[in-house]
């Protein structure tokens, strides 16, 4: 069995649904701990160093890296995340962690031996399934998300992040940006599966990332009145949820015309009774495209169709990661294809804060993320863990 495979062996039960077949790995929770005992174990069983910065997040070390740092020696970091989306797929996250293990086998058994540290990275709740804002765990390190507004977010059964933090043994007063991490980080790598068919229609196993799209999170509030849904008279109920159809298709045309994507996916109903008029309704809507002016634009549109203020609870402005090094790691791997994305991830949150930052994707023959479906044939993993391989070797001569 293939050092991969086994890694991949490890977590194929933690957080998944027996019925579905997807996962639900949110972050500060028991399916949580177990992912992050395993990071431990993984990385001490290689003689890493695993430390845990402010916000939570996960760094395991191949040597100190603070007395490299000393003699001028920035690290390389490769990493993703373990965390999931409700109901999410098994490779979007985990993929890029268990690859980074499996890359630096690779190159121990070749006898390579680095002239800079090598990290692996975990990243804390990256999708923001639990608490609402994505790449939380990369937001609040890069100080892009204030501690405060951290600690005091709160999760459908009003739990803050604080206290989850505290429940799973994390000291939430600690929480904030950590720039003595960053400093340590020279460049940072993140193969990731593709959330997309582009890599199996140009019949591609691995491809390199240019950018990042810029994307949001916004919540509208829908004000109704609750009433009996069997003696209100139609013309007398104040209900919010034709407005709520309204803001669905607004959403979905809206992005049709201005060349972006937008979907209403998450919705509140309140009292949430069958035979009960909402009292009210939130909605959360996801609005992504190429350009930025144009993803403001539908969500305008969408307002103005629901009646009520979009509420940005994240917004990432369009991000470039470094040209330069996409241009070299496509040249290195065979003059691999340079895609551009609509899903955010760490790496762009990184390389917003001035980190060096490249991105790998595996090829995704459903073209499917974000549920059960989603998938990547094993000898497409090997490639890119044999891509990885090629780039941190690249990039961490002496």
């Amino acid at each position: 069995m293939s050092t991969f495979a086994g890694l991949w062996d490890d977590l194929r039960d933690v957080g998944r649904d027996a019925r579905t077949g997807g996962y639900h790995r949110f972050a500060w929770t028991p399916a949580d701990h177990t992912l992050r005992e395993w990071f431990q174990g993984a990385a001490e069983s290689r003689g890493m160093t695993v430390v845990v910065d402010r916000a939570g997040n996960q760094w395991a070390w191949t040597e100190d890296p603070d007395a490299a740092l000393a003699q001028g020696r920035t690290g390389v970091v490769l990493g993703s995340h373990l965390d999931s989306v409700p109901d999410g797929g098994a490779f979007d996250g985990p993929l890029g962690v268990v690859s980074a293990f499996a890359a630096l086998d690779a190159l121990r058994a070749d006898g390579f031996v680095p002239g800079r540290p090598l990290a692996i990275a975990n990243f804390a709740d990256e999708e923001g399934a639990r608490f609402g804002i994505a790449c939380a765990g990369s937001r609040i390190l890069t100080g892009a998300l204030d501690a405060d507004r951290a600690r005091a977010l709160v999760d459908a059964d009003g739990v803050t992040m604080a206290e989850a933090m505290a429940a799973a043994g994390h000291e939430s007063a600690h929480v904030g940006a950590d720039p003595e991490m960053l400093a340590r980080v020279g460049t940072y790598l993140e193969l990731h599966v593709e959330q997309g068919r582009g890599l199996d229609e140009l019949d591609r196993p691995v491809a390199v990332g240019s950018s990042i799209w810029p994307h949001g999170r916004w919540r509208l509030e829908l004000a109704g009145e609750a009433n009996h849904a069997g003696t209100t008279r139609m013309v007398d109920r104040v209900d919010p949820m034709p407005r709520l159809a309204a803001t669905i298709l607004a959403a979905r045309d809206a992005a049709t015309a201005a060349g972006c994507v937008a979907t209403v996916g998450k919705i509140r109903v309140e009292p949430n009774g069958v035979n009960a008029i909402p009292s009210s309704v939130t909605a959360w809507l996801d609005a992504r495209g190429p350009d930025a002016d144009d993803v403001r634009r539908v969500v305008g549109e969408v307002a103005a169709a629901s009646g009520a203020d979009a509420v940005a609870e994240s917004w990432t402005d369009s991000t470039v990661l470094a040209e330069d090094l996409a241009a070299d790691l496509s040249r290195l791997l065979d003059d691999a294809p340079i895609l551009a994305t609509g899903a955010g991830h760490d790496a762009g949150i990184l390389a917003r804060a001035g980190v060096r930052t490249a991105m790998l994707f595996g090829r995704n023959p459903t073209g499917v993320s974000h549920s059960p479906a989603e998938h990547a044939d094993p000898d497409d993993c090997l490639r890119g863990v044999e891509a990885l391989a090629t780039v941190v070797r690249d990039q961490l001569q002496g």
